[in-house]
C-alpha cells in the first residue's frame, strides 16, 4: 500500500458518487481524526498518510451491500468510527456505534455533533451489550470470526445479516468458524486493498455436534 498514491477526496467521490454535502462532512471526519490521532491512539499510525483510502473507502464500501430497505445497525468496537460511523454518514438510518474506551467515545460523539450524523455512541463492553434485535451487525479490525460471531449472535435478528472487513487470514477464520457455525458465506474484494476481504454472512446459528443448528 505505501507505493500507492494518497487517495484524495475527488477521487473517492468519483468511486462513491455521494453527494458534495455528505463529502463535506466525511472531510471534516479526517480532520478530526487527525486532529485527535495526536491525543489519542486512534488509528494506526501508518494509515494516516492515506486516510480515504485505508479508513473512508475501507468503511464506505460496505454500503454497496447493504440491504433495501434500510435496517438497523450496529457496529461492534467501533473504535476511531470505522465503519458504522461512515455509514451513518452516508445515510444510514439508524446506527448504534459500541466502544469501551472513554476516550474513543468522546471522539465519536464530537464527529456525530460536527457531521450532523444521527448515529448513537454506545459506550460499555460488547458482553454486557443489550439491544433489541438489529438486522445488520458490522466490526472491522476487532476480533476473530469466531469471537464476532459470538459478539453478534445474541443481538441479531433471525433474518439479520454481518459484515465483516476482513485481512489476508480471512480463509483460515472461516474454516475455524465453520465448526462451530452454521452460516451462509458471501465473499467480496475490497475496494481499498485487494488482500482484503468482505464477509456478509445469514442464516447464523451455532452448530450442534451432529451438524444441526442450534434454533434456540
Amino acid at each position: 500500500m505505501s507505493d500507492i498514491e494518497p487517495m484524495t477526496p475527488a477521487t473517492f467521490l468519483d468511486l462513491m458518487s455521494v453527494s458534495r454535502e455528505t463529502l463535506k462532512k466525511l472531510e471534516i471526519y479526517v480532520e478530526q481524526l487527525g486532529k485527535w490521532q495526536r491525543a489519542i491512539n486512534l488509528v494506526g499510525k501508518n494509515t494516516l498518510h492515506d486516510p480515504w483510502r485505508r479508513h473512508i473507502l475501507d468503511s464506505a464500501q460496505l454500503w454497496r451491500l447493504l440491504p433495501e430497505p434500510p435496517r438497523s445497525i450496529v457496529d461492534l468496537g467501533s473504535g476511531a468510527g470505522f465503519p458504522g460511523l461512515v455509514l451513518s454518514i452516508l445515510g444510514a438510518p439508524d446506527v448504534t456505534l459500541c466502544e469501551s474506551d472513554a476516550r474513543k467515545c468522546v471522539f465519536l460523539r464530537e464527529v456525530v455533533r460536527l457531521t450532523g450524523a444521527s448515529a448513537v455512541v454506545r459506550e460499555g463492553r460488547i458482553e454486557t451489550l443489550t439491544s433489541p434485535k438489529v438486522g445488520i451487525v458490522t466490526a472491522r479490525a476487532l476480533a476473530s470470526l469466531c469471537t464476532l460471531l459470538s459478539f453478534a449472535a445474541p443481538i441479531l435478528a433471525q433474518d439479520g445479516i454481518c459484515l465483516f472487513l476482513k485481512g489476508r487470514g480471512v480463509d483460515e477464520e472461516l474454516t475455524q468458524a465453520g465448526k462451530g457455525w452454521n452460516m451462509r458465506v458471501e465473499v467480496f474484494a475490497s475496494l481499498s486493498d485487494s488482500a482484503d476481504k468482505i464477509l456478509r454472512l445469514g442464516e447464523i446459528s451455532r452448530a450442534r455436534p451432529d451438524g444441526s443448528r442450534d434454533t434456540g
